[in-house]
């Protein structure tokens, strides 16, 4: 393709708009975006007892594990000696993300114009635990070359970008929870600036038995064995929130760009903001969550009264929900008692940075299929909020708000808006 848009260039209007064109989907409730969403919108819950190898023990019963995913399937072999489990999800998510959007080598003009951003909380835990076993048990020379890089928070990063031969602006967001949407919104800034394509997402595996025992130091980690009590944010039986695995991928293009080689514009990235305000102190989570909400509303040219439909970061724990509720008020005014709110990962786990990803490809099926999709596990609802619950809703939403917190304090929100309803960058 030719023309000043496939320049890797910014344009001097300042015209450049990053918008989403592929979907790549690794949840608890299938593989792919077709069964994720399936499962988000018939309010189906994947939680169930955790069953990898090594964790019968461990105190956590709980969480959202990806059932029937064979990493050899869709990864070649010399990938996956060098990889751990969330790196396996990533690889996977990106392959169907860049099927979906429908892109292939002949739109590459040169591998310098794709880059690739991820955000990881967790690294690969499983793969370092087994090469520490092989240590201790063993000796050193039993230690295999790839310890040193398998367990990295960039394994992800580099691994799509060797397997694909993208060497764009790369790089990893190391930011708490929160970290998914960051990547999100360095990957839209990147495209802005001048970068035509970037893979971006979270994936995570935390539930090998080191990750486990390292989690168990968070207090907000919940320590039921029924799946169905497990998870209830801003109810008065919230106990904590249950972990998950997976997440997702999204190609990232440049609007002209995208529309040149015919791609599918399914959302715009139109608005990011994020904010700091320390490990586990919730109440004071209300002001910066408020305000991270508050500058992506501002950078997205949106009103409060513009938002079609808010994903929760939903944690779980009674402040941290009271918090959230209030920091809504505070952002949107009284417009936070009419939009519905949804927390879906309540039927999956909470993935860590991946939460985030996965609940911004579910507001663009969402918005794609006129449905807002309901909260599992959650019926009494003890906050002043539209909480979709029971069934999904039927709805139009063109503009979604999308929230992440982190356990170390950080806090983000995204706007997304149905292609055509974001204004250009000025």
């Amino acid at each position: 393709m030719s023309g000043p848009q496939r320049s890797g260039r910014p344009a001097r209007d300042g015209s450049r708009r990053a918008v989403v064109t592929g979907l790549g989907v690794v949840s608890p409730h299938g593989i792919g975006a077709e069964a994720h969403w399936k499962g988000v919108a018939d309010g189906t819950s994947s939680l169930g007892p955790v069953t990898r190898e090594g964790c019968a023990h461990l105190p956590l019963k709980v969480a959202g594990e990806v059932h029937g995913f064979d990493a050899a399937e869709t990864v070649e072999g010399r990938y996956l000696v060098q990889t751990d489990r969330f790196t396996h999800f990533a690889l996977t998510a990106t392959e169907l993300a860049l099927e979906d959007a429908r892109f292939g080598r002949a739109d590459v003009e040169s591998p310098f114009s794709v880059g690739v951003v991820t955000a990881a909380g967790s690294g690969g835990g499983e793969f370092g635990q087994r090469e520490l076993q092989n240590l201790w048990g063993q000796g050193s020379r039993y230690v295999g070359p790839y310890q040193s890089i398998a367990w990295f928070y960039a394994a992800s990063t580099g691994q799509i970008s060797i397997r694909n031969d993208f060497k764009g602006p790369c790089g990893v967001v190391a930011a708490d929870e929160a970290g998914g949407l960051d990547a999100l919104a360095h990957a839209a800034l990147a495209v802005r600036g001048g970068t035509d394509t970037v893979v971006c997402g979270a994936t995570e595996a935390p539930l090998a038995p080191y990750s486990i025992v390292c989690q168990l130091g968070y207090p907000e980690l919940s320590a039921a064995g029924e799946p169905d009590r497990a998870y209830r944010p801003f109810t008065e039986a919230a106990c904590g929130f249950a972990p998950a695995e997976g997440g997702a991928v999204l190609l990232v293009e440049e609007e002209r760009a995208a529309v040149e080689r015919g791609a599918d514009v399914r959302a715009t990235i139109a608005g990011h903001a994020a904010t700091f305000t320390g490990p586990s102190r919730w109440a004071e989570s209300r002001e910066g969550l408020a305000r991270a909400v508050q500058g992506a509303l501002a950078e997205a040219g949106c009103r409060p009264e513009e938002v079609d439909v808010v994903f929760a970061d939903a944690l779980g724990v009674p402040e941290a929900d009271r918090a959230e509720a209030l920091a809504l008020a505070d952002a949107l005014g009284a417009h936070a008692r009419r939009v519905p709110v949804t927390a879906p990962k309540t039927g999956t786990g909470r993935a860590y940075c991946a939460a985030p990803v996965l609940d911004v490809a579910t507001a663009v099926l969402a918005m794609e299929h006129g449905l807002i999709p309901p909260t599992p596990h959650v019926f009494d609802v003890c906050h002043d909020l539209d909480l979709v619950t029971g069934r999904a809703r039927p709805a139009e939403p063109r503009t979604a708000l999308v929230l992440g917190r982190g356990l170390m304090g950080s806090n983000a929100a995204l706007v997304v808006r149905k292609d055509g309803t974001a204004p250009r960058t000025a």
